[in-house]
């Protein structure tokens, strides 16, 4: 089975961890978002995929060299210019030469969805193309999909307002196309997959949807994004592996780590992280190399590699960007982001703001 992963976004709502880093290439749990990606792509028979690039190629091709990541073959269309979701999608099958069914993925989703029984269900329905639905509370934020009982999709509304949904049911941003889906797909434009191509498959009638109830979380807010850190450390999705580091007490160690302090509730502490005497860590991401200082208290949130926290500041439910430097007694909180190498100095407060802007 082949797939084209969508990785040409800007990451705009998770600036300014994204100046510099592609979002699919912010790590979770310490490794790149694309790498969970990836592993539920080999477990359902994916063998070969395609990344469509665009906003900072060089970090993905630096990243994986060697054209396979996790067991499955990789390569890479860079666009020559920006064609929007469905001439991305286009551009990328054509330059894989793909001429087969095949898989569709926005990068920045962390799902758990059986591929192979969205490929199954595609094919028994004879469609030209299907998509995975996701029920939310709110489908204002998203592509909302009313279908008939046979799965048939009957509109596709694009953020609709909450008082206008037809339905909860979303677009997941996974999808399983006939190569025919390419030939409605203009050349040399941008073509959103979302306000024209899906349109025109409803028009046929030859776009299905499989409604699911795995997890699921688009990754691609600051919000969001702790909330894929927090689902993994308190079991709502399942996934670390026990080869990564030792589960005790309620918190996960790799091999390496320094803890003089206390690390407790779900917390996770990557290898030579540091986490000095009367700190606390509570619900939290220390990736490689942090340092958490003495009588520091970090809850809730996110650092990065390689970040400091001095003595006396506090760190609540907000992300600290790679080689960030966090001064004396200073407060963070409010789902705050500080970007890469950012210092913030000796008792500054921030609350609910991206450093820099």
């Amino acid at each position: 089975m082949r797939a084209v992963i969508l990785v040409g976004g800007e990451g705009t709502r998770l600036r300014p961890l994204t100046y510099a880093t592609p979002k699919q290439m912010l790590p979770i749990l310490g490794r790149p978002m694309l790498e969970w990606v990836f592993a539920n792509l080999r477990t359902h028979g994916v063998t070969d995929v395609t990344l469509s690039l665009g906003y900072l190629p060089d970090a993905f091709v630096e990243a994986y060299p060697e054209g396979s990541l996790a067991g499955v073959g990789l390569n890479y269309a860079v666009e020559p210019e920006r064609l929007d979701t469905a001439g991305a999608i286009k551009f990328a099958a054509e330059y894989a030469g793909i001429d087969e069914t095949f898989v569709v993925l926005n990068g920045d989703v962390m799902t758990d969805l059986n591929l192979t029984s969205l490929m199954a269900f595609h094919k028994s329905h004879g469609a030209a193309a299907t998509l995975a639905l996701h029920e939310v509370d709110d489908p204002s934020a998203f592509g909302v999909v009313p279908t008939d009982s046979d799965g048939r999709v009957l509109d596709f509304i694009e953020k609709p307002k909450l008082e206008d949904a037809p339905t909860r049911c979303i677009n997941a941003g996974t999808y399983v196309f006939e190569p025919s889906v390419l030939e409605l797909i203009a050349s040399g434009r941008k073509v959103s997959v979302e306000r024209e191509t899906f349109p025109a498959l409803v028009a046929q009638g030859s776009l299905y949807a499989m409604p699911g109830d795995c997890y699921w979380i688009d990754a691609g807010t600051p919000e969001a994004f702790l909330r894929a850190h927090y689902d993994l450390l308190d079991g709502t999705r399942n996934a670390i592996p026990s080869s990564w580091a030792t589960h005790e007490g309620g918190r996960w160690l790799e091999e390496g780590a320094v803890i003089h302090g206390s690390v407790t509730g779900d917390s996770y502490v990557s290898k030579n992280a540091v986490v000095e005497e009367l700190a606390v860590v509570s619900t939290s991401m220390l990736c490689e190399g942090s340092t958490v200082g003495r009588g520091a208290k970090v809850t809730n949130s996110v650092v990065m590699a390689g970040a400091t926290i001095a003595a006396g500041a506090v760190i609540d439910r907000s992300i600290i960007g790679p080689g960030a430097s966090i001064g004396p007694n200073a407060k963070i909180d409010d789902v705050s982001v500080v970007g890469s190498s950012v210092n913030v100095g000796a008792g500054e407060l921030l609350s609910g703001v991206r450093v820099p802007a």
